[in-house]
């Protein structure tokens, strides 16, 4: 059967505490700063105490196995469901700046686009009447410019007041011109006003017939039986169609959205994190995402965190970024996060099944060292330990073993039962006297 050391002395002369080095120090130091941890009772003298066994083949029998301690990467985190979706800073949601009818569809769903791409034909009458206003404009600006050179070659024969009411009418000219120019500009049509001034009346009507319509398409236009009434409806982006609300014919106006255009090569990943959660979590920190439909572990980094928390679910969400450049991402799917809090390479870590909490301090049987040698005593040390982060198989030990010791895995719970039984006075009242 077990035995306890104190009852026995010569047990007590068996190896001690591990050497600790500077390293050591150093991660211990940044696993306690990182968050309060689980401490043991310093008046506890449970880690004088040895149980024994009398061969090596009774602790066999009873089941006692034993596992090396080892270093290990270690993470701790907060767990969260999530949602994937678009980045918002990267979608187009485009409409017809005027409303119209439907001429021509170009692109079609699911399809890549080029930032400037012509999506489709809108015939808007509102189209047609800003042309034709520049045209007036351009028409009554010539006319004023050509009134205001004649005055001044009249060499002094009309009035000075002749001469400021024709200038006065060129600046009235000026700004129509310019208020023509701008309600194209509104529409989607910007036209450089410096450009204008150099065009005669025929090359501006050609130029404004076809305005904005890509050459390869206005080509393919009889200009003579075609409306000036043309709208081209282009992406601002790269992108995909995600939506195309459309068709040839329809009769549409501003407050539709006709097309989606999505930069899909990044998205969102919103999590919402619990009230007590959200205030260790910053900009910065890693997260682990496990789709719902998909096996592998993606990685983003956390970019923004809500100033406030749901009215109903009281949770706080954040978002993360994540890369997706050869588009295998699906929008609106949900799955399973992590935010890392704390990530080290290299840390002790013992199996869960090792360590025990013996009522005021947590504990591992610690295998002789000289275990094995013939005629040595079949000990293990009683060894308080400082933990820190746990998986689902392994514990991080902050201070109390070393690795390459062997720690009691299976048949653990025997070694704790004899440690409490002394304690209750069933066999060792020495070790904790009344």
């Amino acid at each position: 059967m077990p035995e306890c050391t104190l009852c026995n002395p010569a047990l007590a002369q068996l190896p001690g505490t591990p050497v600790v080095t500077a390293h050591d120090l150093d991660r211990a130091k940044r696993a306690l700063d990182f968050a309060d941890r689980p401490g043991n009772n310093p008046v506890c003298r449970s880690h004088h105490r040895r149980i024994q066994f009398a061969t090596a083949r009774d602790a066999d029998k009873a089941g006692v196995t034993v596992e090396p301690v080892w270093t290990a990467p270690a993470a701790e985190f907060v767990p969260a469901p999530g949602e994937i979706g678009y980045d918002q800073s990267r979608v187009a949601h485009l409409s017809a700046r005027s409303p119209g009818t439907v001429r021509t569809v170009f692109k079609h769903l699911g399809q890549d686009v080029k930032a400037g791409e012509l999506l489709a034909l809108v015939d808007a009458a509102e189209v047609g009447r800003a042309k034709a206003e520049v045209l007036q404009a351009f028409a009554g600006h010539q006319l004023k410019a050509e009134t205001l050179a004649s005055v001044k070659q009249s060499g002094g024969a009309v009035s000075g007041a002749r001469l400021r009411e024709v200038e006065a009418a060129l600046i009235e000219a000026e700004i129509r011109l310019s208020a023509g120019c701008q309600s194209l500009t509104n529409l989607g049509l910007p036209f450089d006003e410096a450009e204008l001034r150099t065009l005669t009346a025929d090359q501006l009507r050609a130029k404004l017939h076809f305005l904005g319509i890509p050459a390869v398409v206005a080509k393919s236009l009889d200009a003579k039986s075609a409306t000036t009434n043309l709208l081209p409806l282009v992406t601002p982006m790269d992108g995909v169609i995600v939506s195309r609300e459309m068709a040839a014919g329809e009769v549409v106006d501003v407050a539709r959205i006709l097309f989606e255009v999505v930069d899909t090569r990044s998205l969102w990943l919103t999590l919402d994190l619990k009230g007590e959660d959200a205030r260790r979590v910053n900009a910065g920190h890693p997260v682990r995402f496990k789709p719902d439909n998909g096996r592998e572990e993606l990685l983003g980094k956390i970019t923004w965190r809500s100033s406030h928390a749901d009215p109903k679910t009281r949770t706080v969400k954040v978002r993360a970024d994540l890369a997706d450049p050869d588009r295998k991402l699906v929008a609106n799917t949900f799955g399973s996060g992590r935010v890392v809090l704390r990530e080290e390479a290299e840390v002790v870590s013992v199996p869960n099944d090792a360590v025990h909490w013996e009522g005021c301090c947590h504990v591992v049987f610690v295998r002789d060292r000289d275990y094995l040698k013939a005629g040595s005593p079949k000990v293990f040390h009683v060894r308080k330990v400082r933990l820190g982060a746990r998986d689902a198989r392994n514990t991080e030990v902050i201070a109390g073993v070393r690795p390459g010791e062997l720690v009691a895995t299976g048949g653990s719970g025997l070694l704790l039962t004899e440690l409490l039984r002394a304690d209750l006075g069933e066999g060792c009242a020495c070790c904790h006297p009344k």
